[in-house]
């Protein structure tokens, strides 16, 4: 194993994608040759604050609340709860929200919005509808709609990501909600807004054209060609309303969908001019893509970042069939693991328990690789989204007496409070295993910010080894920082879950601080650990 001095780093990263392997799905390869550390060998990471990928939108760290199960009703939303405000909103979830700082939050579907009708959730409550949601076969009574939610998130600090009906709904309805929302006065839509009792429209920027469209489960499926049609409509009418949107358009569910990128490229070949994003989804399991592999598990965050190179491509390619100047960003907004709760009790009612996912540490650990693959890939995705929020898949779980955090909110939380500023360009050498279906994957996952103002960064470091703590050198290029403080999350056991009778199984601990001699800083990852810490300039 040669040795890269810091010297040579610099000269290294001169040459065209060399210093690119900490931000591919495949190793790194330098002057075409793979570049593992031997297995004995520790980790080393090459940094130098001068050398970023982008600027992290705070965006990148959203979340999603749909009308499913208990997220809204029982979750956020809860009249009858003492722990609630005079508006139903409870407090205590709102609390939690606020301290994460949550910067987006996608609503209100999902496949939930493909059926819905946005006028039954508006205006006086006593006159709103109880309808049969198809998407989820629930009932849904329509207390907590548009309006509610804006309040909501208002109080919250963050902003909306509308998901509008292109479903059953028409490229009209799209635009008469964004009149409702944004137009200030003197019109029909903006009218009926303030006779509800909302003077000041909300400036809601985002929106989100449809969901899964490709999918056959989606009410209102439809061809690409079919929907990219649509969208264009849609589009064009809402920019009408409002010049100054932000549009997402629907790409495909997932890689495993048999129309996976050829969808996407349809669709913008129809709307490319009209919209300023594609979406992308993925959940992640134990079972199908990994055969309860949990050393896969923890590594498919890499699969995740070639699913963002393949779709940045396909939208470059239309791109450049079309001769546009314009350049696409990604909107990752639904995310996370998923594979338990795939169903629940059957009930047709209003907040049925379905899809209460129970995360252990393994699953942590792999949400944590996320936020590092978001971090890396932040020249091209502009927003994400956790999904869901509270109750369903989610970070939160509440009952009548209060919440707990699973083990899957101290990842997400560090990537909101502690990845701020530009994504740094680290080279990392590390020793590897091989994955069946990844390839050569390191044990070690560096991914990091710097703030260029205030010279404060922060490392996110996962331990994919299961067995064995592993070294870690980093190489600061110039004036090294100073670490401040380091935080781990690790546990004996991968299946450790949390729970309202024992909610700190699973939590973060303060670690030792690392160490800095000879022009280096040393530190002892755990083995499954997922470990952050934080520097300021010397």
């Amino acid at each position: 194993m040669p040795h890269v001095s810091r010297r040579d780093f610099l000269q290294l990263s001169s040459g065209a994608g060399i210093l690119a392997g900490t931000h591919l799905a495949s190793p790194t390869h330098l002057f075409g040759k793979l570049l593992p550390a031997p297995d004995n060998q520790p980790t080393k990471v090459y940094a130098d604050t001068r050398r970023t990928i982008a600027p992290v939108q705070r965006e990148v760290f959203g979340s999603f609340l749909e009308h499913l199960g208990r997220c809204i009703y029982d979750g956020i939303y809860d009249p009858q709860s003492k722990l609630s405000d005079a508006n139903g909103f409870r407090k205590d979830v709102m609390d939690e929200i606020r301290k994460l700082a949550v910067p987006i939050i996608r609503y209100p579907g999902g496949n939930f919005v493909s059926g819905y009708d946005w006028l039954d959730g508006i205006g006086p409550k006593q006159n709103r509808p109880t309808v049969l949601d198809k998407a989820w076969n629930s009932l849904d009574s329509n207390q907590f709609g548009t309006d509610e939610f804006m309040a909501w998130c208002k109080l919250v600090g963050t902003q909306p990501l509308m998901g509008l009906n292109l479903g059953t709904g028409t490229p009209e309805q799209a635009a008469a909600l964004v009149e409702y929302c944004n137009q200030a006065q003197g019109t029909r839509w903006s009218e009926l807004r303030r006779k509800n009792g909302i003077a000041d429209p909300y400036n809601v920027k985002h929106w989100c054209l449809g969901n899964e469209m490709d999918g056959p489960w989606q009410i209102g499926h439809m061809t690409a060609t079919e929907y990219g049609l649509k969208a264009q409509d849609a589009a064009r009418q809402m920019h009408y309303v409002d010049p100054s949107l932000k549009l997402i358009a629907c790409g495909s569910s997932g890689p495993g969908m048999p129309t996976y990128l050829e969808w996407d490229r349809e669709v913008l070949e129809q709307c490319y001019d009209y919209v300023d994003a594609i979406s992308l989804h993925r959940y992640f399991n134990n079972t199908d893509e990994t055969n309860h592999d949990s050393s896969k598990f923890v590594a498919l965050n890499l699969s995740m970042e070639r699913q963002i190179e393949e779709v940045a491509a396909v939208c470059d390619m239309v791109r450049g069939h079309k001769r546009s100047k314009k350049t696409l960003w990604l909107s990752f907004d639904e995310w996370n693991v998923w594979y338990r709760e795939r169903g629940g009790d059957g009930k047709r009612q209003p907040a049925p328990h379905l899809l209460e996912e129970i995360y252990n540490l393994e699953d942590a650990l792999l949400v944590g690789g996320i936020i590092n693959t978001l971090i890396r890939k932040s020249d091209r995705v502009k927003v994400a989204c956790l999904a869901q929020l509270v109750n369903v898949i989610a970070p939160i779980m509440t009952n009548s007496t209060g919440l707990f955090r699973q083990t899957i909110y101290y990842p997400y939380s560090w990537g909101l409070a502690f990845a701020r500023g530009s994504a740094l360009d680290l080279f990392v050498e590390s020793p590897t295993f091989d994955t069946p279906g990844l390839g050569t994957v390191r044990y070690v996952d560096v991914a990091g910010t710097i703030q260029p103002d205030t010279g404060r960064s922060a490392l996110f470091l996962l331990n994919r080894d299961l067995q064995n703590s592993r070294s870690v050198e980093i190489l600061w290029e110039g004036s090294a920082p100073r670490a401040t403080e380091s935080t781990v999350l690790t546990g004996s056991d991968l299946k450790a879950v949390n729970s309202f009778e024992a909610p700190n199984r699973v939590a973060p601990q303060k670690a030792d601080k690392p160490v800095a001699s000879a022009g280096k800083t040393t530190l002892e990852l755990p083995p499954r650990s997922y470990t952050v810490v934080q520097w300021s300039a010397q």
